[in-house]
């Protein structure tokens, strides 16, 4: 597959807006993460506290992802996009503004939650531009936006010590102003949609069985990588006894190595099928958070966390290069259902920790939880493997070709 003849076979520009606008929208809604260590110093919050703190904007996050697919079905992709960079520069100036106590920080991380459910718009945006073959590498084009927590990790930690941690939010709708003119005048609704349907009839797919599957497998994938993003400034500050701007910074590890090899994902997903990618990633996973779980010296801390990055991110990109094919004329609603669920995975973890420090005065718990979801992960697969292969998919996970492709 040579990267030119992917760029003609779609809409780049599309897919480039795509891609800044998820990549926008994920840096907004890791802030608080990033600047947690200053939050949580200045109202003295207990592990619990810290917990329920990160968990609000993901669980909101998750929350908003299905209704923002409705939308983006009912009025197209590119308006829901608009609408939902509005909502956010909205409650960036809210943040700057109003936010003073821990419970406004908590009513803020409701807000954060609509730059979250940009994923169930984002990836369906960019990649419905592009032919089936080649959906696997526009989505994880499209999701690489998830690089956000880089920005997050690396911007908002240093901000934070020079101007106070609510100036970040006025310095971060910047960007989010400029996303949302350069959408408006270079993004078009992708045209891959064959007619519009009623808001039951996009909820029907909540009935059927394959979407639990891909829920459970992306909980796995996106629910690490958005959990632990959230949640390695706290752990990096506790455990380890950096400071609040390194630990803050510390995203920038899960967000670099899950967003590059996202795209890698998609890529490899699309040539050796998404099937095959996602039982080896899932073995790759469970190493990593059992060797985390020891929390190890530092230096082979860092070691497991990037084996189970990059695990979490080539697994992203493995997952949706998958849905478009199960579901290829209702992306946004199942991209919406499926990275709720994912999102729901996150939010998670940060209460899994906590709970495990606070019970057990340890960490450890929350990797061994999530490296037992790895393996639940991989039985399902495994078991849903032959019928998914005889059925809309090709061997290992592959795009079925013109000749191969059943009604």
């Amino acid at each position: 597959m040579s990267l030119k003849g992917f760029w003609k076979s779609g809409h780049p520009p599309t897919l480039i807006m795509a891609l800044l606008y998820f990549d926008m929208s994920f840096m907004v809604w890791m802030v608080n993460a990033a600047m947690a260590p200053f939050i949580s110093q200045q109202f003295n919050l207990s592990a619990a506290e810290k917990g329920l703190m990160l968990s609000i904007p993901v669980f909101a996050g998750a929350f908003l992802r299905i209704p923002l697919g409705l939308v983006a079905e009912m009025i197209g992709r590119k308006a829901a996009a608009l609408i939902g960079l509005g909502i956010t520069v909205f409650a960036m100036f809210y943040g700057f503004y109003f936010v003073a106590s821990y419970t406004e920080v908590l009513i803020m991380g409701g807000l954060l939650g609509v730059a979250g459910a940009s994923f169930a718009v984002a990836l369906p945006l960019g990649a419905g531009w592009f032919p089936p073959e080649r959906q696997g590498l526009a989505m994880g084009i499209a999701g690489a936006g998830n690089s956000g927590t880089i920005f997050a990790g690396l911007l908002a930690p240093p901000l934070a010590l020079a101007y106070g941690w609510n100036t970040v939010y006025g310095f971060f709708a910047i960007p989010l102003v400029v996303v949302m003119i350069l959408m408006w005048f270079f993004a078009k609704e992708p045209p891959d949609k064959v007619e519009r349907k009623s808001m039951a009839s996009y909820l029907k797919v909540l009935a059927e069985k394959d979407i639990w599957i891909f829920n459970i497998l992306y909980w796995v994938t996106f629910g690490g990588y958005v959990g632990f993003s959230s949640f390695i400034p706290t752990l990096m500050a506790d455990q380890y006894g950096v400071s609040k701007v390194s630990a803050g910074q510390f995203m920038i590890l899960i967000g670099f190595t899950a967003s590059a090899v996202r795209v890698i994902g998609g890529y490899c997903a699309d040539r050796f099928g998404g099937i095959r990618v996602l039982s080896f990633i899932y073995v790759l996973i469970l190493v990593g958070a059992i060797g985390a779980a020891f929390l190890p010296p530092i230096q082979l801390f860092i070691l497991f966390i990037v084996l189970m990055s990059a695990g979490m991110g080539v697994g992203n990109g493995s997952v949706f290069q998958l849905l478009p094919l199960r579901y290829p004329h209702a992306k946004a609603i199942t991209s919406g259902v499926v990275g709720e669920f994912g999102a729901l995975g996150g939010a998670f973890i940060p209460m899994a920790m906590g709970f495990s420090m606070g019970t057990f005065a340890t960490y450890s718990g929350g990797f061994i939880i999530y490296g037992i979801t790895s393996v639940v992960a991989l039985g399902i697969l495994l078991i849903v493997q032959h019928r998914w292969t005889t059925s809309w998919v090709g061997k290992g996970g592959k795009a079925l070709s013109a000749d191969e492709a059943v009604d």
